[in-house]
């Protein structure tokens, strides 16, 4: 079965740290770039950061360079997320997704998804 689950979040206070994990089974990794994005119930979903398989660069939404980092294990078949310096305005549903097509701009975008996780919440209070 064909699955992506997402862990790691959690309750933090204003400039902590968390590491979101992405992990991923029935599918061949290697095959796909990956990204995070996150939702705010009510707004719409943004790009938060991608990672391309050709050759492991990325990209990431402009309020969160410099603080949020991400990378992949290929040989765990996973995808992580780190958050330092976390901010009230970082609290979000955050997804993983398989796809292909990683392009900048306003926001990091997948062209093409493949597949959604279900998310992990992540919550900081001021």
């Amino acid at each position: 079965q064909v699955q992506l689950v997402e862990s790691g979040g959690a309750l933090v206070q204003s400039g902590g740290s968390l590491r979101l994990s992405c992990a991923a089974s029935g599918f061949i990794f290697d095959y796909y770039d990956f990204g995070w994005f996150r939702q705010v119930s009510g707004k719409e979903r943004e790009g938060v950061s991608c990672i391309r398989r050709t050759d492991g660069s990325t990209v990431y939404l402009d309020s969160v360079k410099g603080r949020f980092t991400i990378a992949e294990d290929s040989a765990k078949n996973v995808v992580y997320l780190r958050m330092d310096n976390l901010k009230p305005e970082d609290t979000a549903l955050y997804c993983c997704a398989a796809g292909n097509g990683v392009r900048g701009g306003l926001q990091p975008i997948l062209q093409q998804v493949y597949r959604w996780g279900q998310g992990t919440q992540v919550t900081v209070s001021s």
